[in-house]
């Protein structure tokens, strides 16, 4: 039997249709699930972990996330002026002036690594011998040994701050040696990298970065060194337009045991990039 041009686009028609029906519901399903905006610092996004985050969010609470990728300083802009729903940083005390700023509901803790500082593999400061953080910056800075600094407000910017200033030295006084670039990890650590200089990372974006020229990991260990991430909800009293439920969700999801897994079982070549320390006031 000869089937006609015709024939066939009729058949097709019949197909199509109910065909259409049930993508529409898929995509309707897709589309309907709801919208939470995120900032994060380039550290979160550089060592690969919303990756591994986010679906695992759309599965379980039907939630997409956005991600702001910007540095903690900036995060916390976006959030003060309502531009994001929550941030997730890494900057205690600008966190807490937040928080008590009425900007944020509260500051809740969800993992940790640790910063590190690289250099050359030949180390022309000796750092690596230093007994303290402290004092492999002052090695640094005695031997005048190039320094990249991120200059971005960030939260690794932040503690490198807090670091000179507990070695009682103002890099606004700093000759040609330091050298800030106003930019997120990657380029901070390109910069290093191609300069053979000195920079304060945290251990997660030294594992994913893969330019590392000469730079060597030559200083760790510190307490003074310790990278709390921590999770906190825009006031929607402050911005209404704020999803309060929505974020409180999240906090929760983040909070518990399947994102401490995740976070946990996450490695790069054998290395672990966060340990989950959850937990809320």
């Amino acid at each position: 039997m000869r089937i006609s041009v015709a024939d066939t686009m009729s058949m097709m028609r019949r197909w199509l249709i109910p065909l259409t029906l049930c993508l529409g519901i898929v995509h309707g399903t897709a589309i309907s699930a709801e919208t939470l905006r995120l900032a994060v610092t380039t550290s979160f996004h550089n060592a690969g972990l919303g990756t591994i985050l986010l679906p695992a969010i759309r599965k379980d609470l039907g939630i997409d996330v956005h991600l702001l990728i910007v540095g903690t300083g900036q995060a916390l802009g976006l959030g003060r002026n309502g531009d994001v729903d929550a941030v997730l940083v890494h900057a205690p005390e600008a966190e807490e002036a937040f928080v008590a700023g009425g900007f944020g509901i509260r500051r809740c803790p969800i993992m940790y690594n640790e910063f590190v500082i690289l250099g050359p593999a030949d180390d022309p400061a000796d750092i690596a011998g230093a007994p303290d953080a402290v004092t492999a910056l002052l090695r640094i800075a005695g031997a005048g040994a190039e320094f990249i600094s991120r200059g971005d407000r960030s939260g690794t910017h932040m503690r490198e701050i807090d670091l000179w200033a507990g070695a009682g030295r103002d890099p606004a006084s700093f000759g040609s040696w330091y050298k800030e670039i106003g930019a997120g990890m990657g380029a901070a650590l390109n910069t290093a990298s191609a300069l053979d200089a000195y920079v304060l990372t945290d251990r997660a974006s030294w594992l994913t970065f893969g330019n590392k020229g000469t730079l060597a990991l030559l200083f760790s260990g510190d307490p003074a060194l310790f990278n709390q991430y921590s999770y906190i909800r825009v006031d929607p009293i402050r911005h209404p337009h704020v999803n309060g439920d929505l974020t409180r969700t999240l906090e929760t999801w983040l909070t518990g045991p399947r994102a401490g897994q995740l976070i946990d079982d996450y490695m790069i070549a054998g290395e672990s990039l966060f340990t989950s320390n959850p937990r809320c006031p």
